[in-house]
């Protein structure tokens, strides 16, 4: 084990892996979001008029051959006059959609309209027009539209959030020499003015607290071994290291978990002698 002074811990791969995978949720979350508020909702909604239309335009060729008289040029002559009916909200389809839409020239087609499988029809033209085939179940509203854009901007200051965090932590570390402990916040506190050291969530989470209270003025600082220095055996443990110098160095009041269990049991064994 090294033993060479002062002891520097960095922030570790751990934190950087750990930041960087929130990084990329928050931007995968926004890209996503962006395209739902965008054009995805709107393109969906596109689509499932297109859909309902197919069999809308079914109905009506039913209606009209149950009256007798229907021919390829009758047929012909009436999806010619239709248009695709869409919600009078046009803010809520693509901003490149051409309105009024006439009917898809699929639908003029008597032969084709003739089986009476619209369904088919359907898959056909959206297959060639590269449309979804699995329209939705309900169109989505100005509302929904604009939750996505809500949902993007917050992923957004989230993200930003998080790269402050990143470089901020980046740009500092915990350092401990035979005169005391420099916090990553720069603070140098010497080894007799800490007064507690609690060790609780050392083994399980590496983390660490320190009362101080002296020329400095008073306060608590925390040590976290996980984000600064980490416990790499390839790298001789730097937060394990540094911990067993402060405790080399410390005089004060120290609280773990053996300690804490022991002052639990004293009101028991005084009962008991009592």
């Amino acid at each position: 084990m090294r033993n060479e002074l002062p002891i520097v811990c960095k922030p570790t791969r751990w934190f950087i892996s750990r930041v960087s995978l929130i990084l990329l949720m928050l931007v995968v979350f926004a890209v996503l979001f962006f395209i739902d508020g965008s054009t995805g909702y709107r393109e969906k909604n596109m689509v499932y008029f297109l859909h309902r239309n197919f069999q809308t335009a079914n109905e009506q060729f039913a209606s009209m051959k149950a009256k007798g008289g229907l021919t390829p040029e009758s047929w012909k002559e009436h999806a010619a006059k239709q248009s695709v009916q869409f919600p009078s909200d046009h803010s809520t389809l693509p901003a490149n959609l051409k309105l009024p839409m006439p009917w898809p020239v699929v639908l003029h087609d008597y032969d084709k309209m003739l089986p009476m499988q619209w369904n088919k029809l359907w898959l056909e033209y959206s297959g060639k027009e590269g449309l979804s085939s699995n329209p939705p179940e309900q169109p989505y509203d100005a509302g929904k539209i604009h939750e996505q854009w809500v949902v993007f901007w917050i992923c957004i200051g989230l993200t930003l959030v998080a790269i402050f965090i990143f470089l901020r932590t980046m740009s500092r570390r915990i350092e401990g020499d035979d005169e005391g402990v420099r916090s990553q916040q720069g603070k140098k506190i010497s080894y007799a003015a800490m007064k507690r050291l609690d060790l609780r969530k050392w083994a399980s989470k590496g983390l660490a607290f320190i009362d101080y209270e002296g020329e400095s003025g008073q306060g608590k600082i925390r040590i976290d071994g996980l984000t600064y220095g980490g416990f790499n055996l390839a790298q001789d443990e730097p937060a394990e290291r540094l911990m067993k110098l402060i405790r080399s160095k410390f005089s004060g009041e120290i609280v773990d978990y053996a300690v804490a269990s022991e002052q639990a049991d004293l009101p028991e064994e005084k009962s008991e002698n009592s």
